[in-house]
């Protein structure tokens, strides 16, 4: 009975001494918390990818102060004015004339009365360097925000918090691979300060990686790096790190993956683009901003959403278009002297990932 009892206290020994490595090994190989100089920023480099994007609209309770005389109506309800006189017509002359304003818009008067965003304080980064009367001011009370977008679609319910677009926008960004939008820094040497790095846009090619809520987004993600078919969304910028915020200078012209409704391969054009990011090694939260091509801006909605869509939020088309081009404030046309953007400026989320670039092989078209 001795030995037995011997035997079993030496198996038992055996066996707390083999779970005390395992746990000391397990524990060993769980990964680091992500932080500077840790996994995230590698190689003086760090990912991220969009997680959510709106565009930025400043919104007070009830709509008071930025829509004191309701919202703008849509195709349903203007077609209902244009035609309430109880003469016959044609689908041609109806539906389809009206169908054709929308794809062919002009800049001439129309019969409704379009309602501007009003009040002084908007979402946005001052884009021109100036102080102008009509800039807005920040919500933190930062002059000279240029913002003219916001005066246009302000007021259309399309737009706002519950509207349609902040919802199916986010949702078809989550669920169409072609439409990943990445960003990459190099040459960093701290996420808190750094007097120069570089930021340089991509599309991405894989998924996001939600949680368990499937709300939120895990980072340490990988992104593969399409450069066969996105190399026209590729831009570099130079910028800056103050206080854990990035600071982009303005590029030129940035192209960006926006594909929406039935994997459209949609996408936005910027120009005098620019970003103002706060930074974690785990996430990213901020503006994109820059001059919005109008008609690149029409085009893409036209080609994205139907007529059927845009009246979920009350969104006339032709209306809008309009309304862009008189507020448009920059990138004057060299031969009319028109504006053909205007200032925009979108809220945007991102979340850390791991940048993949291709291989450089051989196509086998070229062999």
């Amino acid at each position: 009975m001795k030995s037995n009892a011997v035997r079993m206290m030496s198996v038992a020994g055996s066996l707390l001494a083999a779970s005390v490595t395992v746990a000391l090994s397990t524990a060993s190989a769980q990964p680091a918390p992500l932080q500077e100089g840790g996994g995230a920023l590698k190689d003086r480099r760090i990912g991220y990818v969009m997680t959510h994007k709106y565009w930025a609209v400043y919104e007070t309770e009830g709509a008071k102060t930025e829509c004191p005389q309701g919202f703008n109506d849509g195709p349903r309800e203007q077609f209902k004015k244009l035609f309430d006189d109880g003469k016959k017509r044609s689908i041609v002359e109806a539906q389809l004339k009206r169908e054709g304003e929308q794809w062919h818009p002009t800049t001439a008067p129309e019969s409704f009365v379009f309602k501007e965003a009003q009040g002084n304080t908007s979402y946005g980064l001052n884009l021109d360097g100036k102080v102008g009367p009509e800039d807005f001011l920040s919500p933190e009370g930062e002059k000279g925000i240029d913002n003219q977008l916001y005066r246009v679609i302000g007021c259309i319910g399309h737009y706002r918090t519950m509207g349609t677009i902040n919802h199916f926008e986010n949702l078809f960004m989550r669920s169409y691979d072609d439409t990943r939008i990445v960003i990459e820094l190099t040459e960093v040497d701290s996420l808190k300060n750094d007097d120069a790095v570089v930021v340089t846009t991509y599309r991405g090619g894989d998924g996001l990686l939600q949680d368990a809520t499937g709300e939120g987004f895990i980072p340490g993600g990988t992104q593969r790096i399409d450069m066969r078919w996105g190399k026209e969304y590729v831009s570099k910028l130079k910028g800056k790190i103050v206080d854990g915020v990035l600071i982009t200078e303005p590029a030129d012209r940035v192209m960006l993956p926006w594909g929406v409704t039935f994997g459209t391969s949609g996408y936005h054009v910027f120009r005098g683009f620019e970003l103002k990011l706060k930074l974690d090694p785990e996430a990213a939260e901020g503006l994109m901003a820059g001059f919005v091509d109008v008609k690149a801006f029409n085009h893409h909605l036209n080609t994205s959403w139907s007529t059927h869509h845009h009246s979920y939020g009350q969104l006339s088309s032709p209306s809008q278009y309009k309304a862009m081009m008189r507020l448009a404030d920059g990138y004057p046309d060299p031969k009319t002297g028109k504006n053909t953007a205007i200032s925009s400026a979108v809220k945007v989320k991102f979340t850390q990932v791991y940048v993949q670039q291709p291989e450089q092989k051989e196509l086998v078209s070229k062999q």
